[in-house]
Order: structure tokens, then sequence, then C-alpha cells
């Protein structure tokens, strides 16, 4: 049966009594239940400690001035907060996001649990305050908790205005960004020469090129690691949601695909954080129980990367 499960069904099914093993009290979001200590990720540069498990805005967010669409993604923020998370990235390139997040934070009033993390997305090295300034208006925050330079883009101008806007206190870190294995090397002498609170990164059970370099660089020199495209932007989930998971998922601490694959990223001890993105209150479910109960040791992490390449 579980080849044509599919993972709104894992969820709902099977998936249900898994979390209710790995995170009791998980879904009792309202009265008297607490929920479980979350997976946390000390940030090198300071010691402050993040969910291991944040939330990504590319496309999910960019829904326009549609009311419905609006409400819909300020439940799936509310979900995400209700079950522990803290990170939300976005990006001046992902369209309405930012507008839409801000009216979301603005309904639930929830900005205190927030670590607003965005992006510098443009070729105007002098630019970096003013499109800063104007995020922070979207958002509706006092000021960003991290902005990182958007896939490298005008990255010397800007990381020198980012420095000065950390001195000065505008900003409490500062990182750059890169996506579908892009640019790695250029990628890593920034990461030798400058001084990064964090960086951002794809990296997921098929895409592992950050293994080889940029991963143990970041523990080498003392930087935070946000990884997207943790699904491989959904793909993940449409080759292999109607497999079976492994006999011994269990052991691992995983009960469903959507753990399987973000379990597998932050117990990589280089790890932070990682953002998948969604626009299911569900699945923001599915993802946000990856961020309790056990984590896979570095065996039962081979032995995932060996389970989905016999697929």
């Amino acid at each position: 049966m579980a080849k044509h499960l599919t993972r709104r069904q894992l969820l709902v099914g099977a998936g249900l009594s898994g979390l209710a093993l790995h995170a009791p009290g998980l879904f009792a979001m309202h009265g008297n239940t607490q929920l479980p200590a979350p997976i946390r990720r000390a940030v090198p540069s300071t010691g402050e400690r993040l969910p291991a498990i944040g939330m990504g805005t590319w496309i999910t967010f960019n829904v326009g001035s549609d009311p419905y669409l609006i409400e819909q993604r300020t439940k799936v923020l509310k979900t995400f907060f209700d079950h522990g998370g803290s990170v939300v990235d976005c990006s001046p390139m992902y369209g309405s996001s930012a507008d839409v997040l801000g009216r979301s934070l603005d309904a639930l009033g929830a900005r205190d649990q927030l670590f607003a993390a965005t992006k510098i997305w443009t070729g105007d090295e002098s630019a970096t305050r003013e499109q800063a300034e104007s995020s922070r208006r979207k958002w509706g925050v006092e000021r960003f908790d991290l902005l990182q330079v958007h896939n490298l883009l005008g990255w010397q101008g800007h990381l020198e205005t980012l420095k000065a806007m950390k001195a000065a206190g505008e900003v409490r870190y500062l990182g750059i960004t890169t996506s579908h294995g892009r640019r790695h090397g250029e990628f890593a002498r920034i990461m030798e020469t400058q001084p990064l609170d964090f960086v951002q990164l794809t990296y997921n059970v098929l895409d592992r090129e950050a293994e080889a370099r940029l991963l143990p660089l970041a523990q080498e020199r003392g930087i935070a690691v946000i990884v997207n495209r943790p699904f491989q932007g959904g793909s993940l989930f449409r080759r292999f949601q109607s497999e079976p998971l492994p006999a011994w998922a269990g052991e691992a601490g995983v009960s469903t695909w959507a753990e399987f694959f973000l379990k597998f990223i932050v117990a990589h001890p280089a790890v932070t954080c990682a953002i998948p993105a969604t626009s299911s209150v569900e699945h923001m479910q599915e993802n946000m129980a990856a961020m309790y109960g056990e984590l896979p040791d570095e065996q039962q992490r081979q032995r995932m990367v060996a389970y989905v390449r016999s697929l």
C-alpha cells in the first residue's frame, strides 16, 4: 500500500503515529500540553541557538494581493511558529513574498517569534542600504537579524556596506548565498577571506557537492550554514514518495519522507538550519516534525544515501 501513498496521506495516516512517538504533544498546540524541546543549533559567531528547521518563501509566498491566498499563507506561517519555528528567509527576488510576509506577520502579531533573514539582490553595489530598508518596511521589522548577498551578485560592495551596518547595529548577522551548486569555488574563496556569520547553500540527500569543501570550510571558519532546496524544489517527493521508507527508518528517527530528507540534512554537524518552503499547513506540520526526536548518526546518514540511490 505504501507505494501509492501521497505525502499528505503519509502524514495523516502512519506518519501521525510516528510523530507521536518521536515528539509527544507535537500537535497538542492548544491547552496545557507543551511542545518538547526542539533541535537547535548554535550560530558559531555568537553561540545563539536557532531551531534547526526554518521556512523558505521562494514561490510559495509570491501570491500577489489575493486575500484568500494571503490568509492561507498566514495559516502556514502560524503553523510554523506554533511548532517552534523562528528562521524565515526571503529575498527581493521572490516577487510579492516580502509584502505577503509582512501582512501575515501583521495578522499574527508574531514578530517577537521571528528570526528575520532576507537578501540583498541588486547589481548596484551602492544600493545595499536602500534595498535593505525597502525590505524592512515590507516585513515591518525594526531590523533584520540576517542580511545575505544573494547569489554573490555585487558581493564586494554589498559586503562592505553590510559590515558597516553590522558595526552600527543595523543588522545582527551578515552572509552570502548560492543555490543549485553554482560558483562553489568563488564561494569558498569568500568564506576563506571574509568575516561571515552565515552562508546559505544547496544541500540534500542527492545534491551533496557541498560536503566536499563548503561544509568542512564552514566548520573550520566558524560560519553558520542555512540549507536551501532541501527537497530539490519538491522533486524529491515526486521521485520517492511512492516508495516505502526503509525498514530501519525508525532507528534514524524517521517516520515520513519529509523527516527522511530534512533529518539527513540537519544531522550534518556543519548545518545550522534547513529552510524548506511549502504552501500547505499539513506539509508544514510534517516539515516541523523533523525538528523533534532523534537524528540519524553518520552511519545511518550513509545508509540513507545508499537507500535513495538504490530506488
